[in-house]
């Protein structure tokens, strides 16, 4: 940036010269600067782009360069300048403000070109202007302070030379958010906002409308590079993308704008920034207009969303809609009356207001001078007689009714006259300076005006506060426009909300949405995307190689949801839910166990409990007939005592029906274990007995004495009593417990009962087939013994269902899903408890109840003597 200062400045400074002689200053050559001045006890400068362009001098070593030629009068700006004038004469007629002082001016167009805005600033801080002939090139500075200047790029260099000699400048529209630098501009203060603040506007607005895919185009200069970097920062914390980012040059280019105008046209976003000035607007609009480009929301600096030029009927075809932020304004009384009292015979030799008057009505003054260049399109107009009425004209100039940078100019000066005010009324003694002395508003350095313009406090006339913070920038407030149709055919720029960074956070924004009317005539807010939004039940996959906003949406896996709008991530759901088809919030499992009312429950029940009655029959059946001989043939006690086991084994079936809990889980292991233990007890004590019996037919064999009634009782009690101090050990060690099981079935929940320890599982198995294996052996062993009804013939056949059973339904459980795991373990329960009741007592029930003539003692020492003959 220094570098660039540096070369405006020696750019500029070959237009004149100066011979220093008795501290004096000539003028060698004039400059082609247009200005308007005023004397006074007190000059304040101002620097106004009263001009659109300026066409540069052909450069060569051979010619001496001509001047530039400001070309393109803006009756805006010049009414900005007017509001100087205006403001100036209100306090110079003020008697509280500044009674004893008459405040003059010295105002000069800068043509918003960097050269001729340097030019401006040099002879602003030189007293050097184009009606004088001998300037005094000492002192202190022949102006108190500086009204300007418009465009940011301009401020930033005049600011810097400014600062140098410590005079301070009160900019009406440099917005650029760099200036608030006071290391770099100790001078430097504004009557509008940073750009700061408008780029955290413009974004909470895209926020507010949920466009999330915006382009941007800015100027390449300081205010439009520095705005939209800032305006790119803030939206990306929102989560906005940049669809594309555009610039456009400071020099006309048209293959520039073609190309702008093509990204626009190829984007998907339906939403552009443009940060730009009006002149550096008019030719892309231009071509956006020649395009047809259409239905797209523009948002619009406050540098032109309240232009005039550009809101009109032609362009609304293609801008219409656009919303945009501008600068508070105001109705200031006596205005309108004051730029229409204008005229060139109150300011003779001022060319400023010449080119004012010729531009307004067409017309050209017939000078002799050579600050009008007449041209063959000059001569060909008719003679300004300076009579014309303005009144008759309906121009930019005379409208009154957006005074926004125009209120801003007359808040500037207003500053300084505050300023100046408390400077003079300073109390002796209590001054600010060295020994609390105060300045002499009569001779007093820029330096001592600028402190007291750092402190400026005042209500205005408005009701508004001004006031500057440490960084030189008032209270930031912008007023939120929206381009309408009006019922004439005309553009109306309406006022729909307000964004006061004052405000509470969260708050600043305030927008009447009823009001809007988009970019497609209606109300509804348009949309800007890069990818639909995800639905429920599905998240974002970010595109390789793009920005955020342009994502794919894929369905959440297995077992996870995602239950808002573009989620980034799914979840899985807690283990007691599952999502619902759409994946778009959990839903309770379906719990799963073999319960009572379940209908294979209600049969098992059933079997478990009509297996329970039979037994109990057939052990009625045997305590009532205890004294027959097929009873008391085989041991009562092992019978009864087998009976009782079948009783319990067929009831702790029911053990695994119904939700399992802690005491269920540990009542149908133990039950079961103790129970079958049991029975196979009974049955290998009965084979033994079969056997012993046989052994005793024997000569010299009477093994009966040592296996009587005692002693099988006690084989019946050791062996059930291991299996109980193993259960012991299970449920001290490592118990079952109920679980949740999700592994086979994530859909459902299958309520089950884990065995705790497994070692401690299969011992217990592994002991009641170590007694079923047992009983096996002895049993087929004594399969073809005389015994009594073919008693071990039966206990082989009870021991061999019992094996098929059980060996059948290791691959059966193993294969069940869910609740048909449990069925398949009461089956096999039931089915080796049948088979063995079935085996063991239906023979001896039918002879009991069927041929009791069988049930004789002779009958049965008959058949065994048949049997071992």
């Amino acid at each position: 940036m220094n570098f660039k200062v540096y070369f405006v400045l020696i750019y500029s400074l070959p237009v004149f010269a100066c011979e220093v002689t008795d501290l004096s200053c000539k003028l060698l050559e004039k400059f082609n600067l247009y200005g308007i001045h005023q004397n006074g006890d007190i000059i304040i400068g101002g620097l106004f782009p009263i001009h659109f362009t300026v066409t540069l001098p052909e450069l060569t070593y051979k010619t001496k360069p001509e001047m530039l030629q400001c070309e393109g009068f803006n009756f805006r700006t010049f009414r900005w300048l007017q509001m100087m004038i205006f403001t100036i004469e209100q306090i110079n007629k003020d008697q509280t403000l500044l009674p004893n002082i008459r405040l003059g001016y010295s105002i000069y167009d800068n043509c918003r070109k960097v050269p001729q805005a340097v030019r401006a600033a040099i002879t602003l801080l030189n007293e050097i202007d184009n009606m004088s002939k001998n300037y005094k090139c000492t002192g202190s500075s022949p102006i108190a302070a500086i009204v300007g200047d418009a465009r940011s790029t301009q401020s930033i260099i005049t600011g810097r030379i400014a600062g140098q000699f410590r005079i301070p400048m009160v900019s009406y529209s440099s917005s650029c958010s760099c200036l608030s630098n006071k290391l770099e501009f100790p001078t430097f203060f504004r009557t509008i906002p940073s750009d700061s603040f408008q780029a955290k506007a413009m974004a909470q607005l895209v926020k507010h409308f949920g466009w999330t895919w915006v382009g941007s185009i800015a100027t390449q200069d300081d205010y439009g590079q520095y705005l939209v970097q800032l305006f790119n920062e803030k939206i990306q914390n929102y989560g906005v993308c940049l669809a594309f980012t555009e610039v456009i040059p400071k020099i006309p280019s048209r293959r520039k704008i073609l190309q702008i105008v093509d990204t626009i046209k190829r984007s998907t976003a339906k939403v552009i920034a443009l940060f730009a000035g009006v002149g550096d607007i008019i030719y892309l609009a231009n071509e956006v207009v020649r395009q047809n480009i259409t239905s797209m929301q523009w948002i619009a600096s406050e540098t032109w969303s309240t232009a005039a030029l550009l809101a009109t009927k032609t362009n609304f075809r293609s801008f219409g809609g656009t919303i945009g932020f501008a600068f508070r304004k105001a109705e200031i009384p006596q205005f309108k009356e004051f730029l229409l009292k204008v005229r060139p015979s109150l300011t003779p030799h001022n060319s400023l207001v010449n080119r004012f008057w010729e531009r307004m009505f067409g017309c050209t003054f017939n000078l002799s001078d050579n600050s009008t260049r007449l041209s063959a399109t000059t001569i060909s107009k008719s003679i300004c007689t300076g009579q014309e009425d303005i009144e008759e004209i309906d121009s930019v100039y005379s409208d009154v009714s957006q005074l926004r940078v125009s209120y801003n100019v007359y808040k500037a000066v207003y500053a300084i006259a505050h300023a100046l005010h408390n400077l003079e009324t300073c109390d002796p003694d209590k001054g600010p300076f060295l020994n609390k002395t105060c300045a002499n508003i009569s001779h007093f350095e820029p330096w001592q005006l600028l402190h007291y313009l750092k402190e400026v406090n005042f209500t205005n006339d408005f009701g508004e506060k001004v006031h500057f913070d440490e960084n030189g920038d008032p209270i930031a407030s912008y007023d939120i426009m929206n381009w309408q149709m009006d019922a004439d055919g005309s553009v109306k720029i309406v006022t729909v909300g307000l964004f006061d960074a004052s405000a509470t956070s969260g708050q600043e924004l305030l927008i009447d949405e009823d009001r809007i009317i988009f970019c497609d005539g209606t109300t509804k807010i348009p949309r800007s995307i890069c990818s639909e939004n995800c639905p429920p039940g599905t998240r974002k996959a970010a595109r390789k190689g793009q920005p955020v906003c342009c994502f794919d949406c894929l369905q959440c896996a297995e077992g996870e949801i995602s239950n808002q709008t573009d989620s980034v991530h799914c979840f899985t759901c807690p283990i007691d839910y599952w999502p619902n088809q759409e994946h778009d919030q959990c839903v309770l499992k379906e719990i799963e166990f073999l319960s009572f009312e379940d209908t294979l429950g209600i049969i098992l029940t059933t079997i478990a409990l009509f297996g329970t009655g039979i037994t109990i029959v057939m052990l009625v059946i045997f305590i009532h007939y205890r004294n027959t001989p097929v009873v008391r043939a085989n041991n009562v006690e092992l019978s009864f005592l087998l009976l009782i086991s079948l009783v319990l084994c067929f009831l702790c079936s029911l053990t695994f029906i119904g939700q399992p809990t802690t005491w269920s889980c540990i009542l149908r292991h133990t039950v079961f274990g103790t129970s079958f233990a049991l029975c196979i007890s009974c049955i290998l004590g009965k084979t033994i007995v079969v056997l012993m019996a046989f052994s005793a037919t024997l000569p010299n064999n009477n093994m009966m004495k040592y296996f009587g009634p005692l002693q099988q009782r006690a084989s019946v009690f050791a062996c059930t009593f291991l299996q109980v101090i193993i259960c012991m050990l299970w449920l001290a060690t490592s118990p079952p417990v109920p679980v949740k099981n999700t592994k086979y079935q994530s859909a459902k929940i299958i309520l089950e009962c884990d065995v705790g320890s497994a070692t401690a599982f299969w011992c217990m198995l592994g002991y009641i087939g170590l007694l079923a294996g047992t009983s096996v052996i002895l049993a087929f062993l004594a399969r073809k013994l005389p015994d009594n009804f073919n008693e071990a013939k039966f206990i082989t056949f009870s021991m061999l269902t019992f094996s098929a059973v059980w060996v059948t339904f290791i691959p059966a459980y193993i294969s069940s899903p869910g609740k048909y795991t449990v069925a398949v373990e009461i089956f096999a329960i039931l089915s080796s408890t049948f088979g063995l009741a079935a085996c063991n007592f239906v023979p001896k029930c039918y002879i009991i109840l069927i041929k009791p003539d069988q049930n004789t003692k002779k009958h049965l020492m008959g058949r065994a003597v048949a049997a071992s003959k």
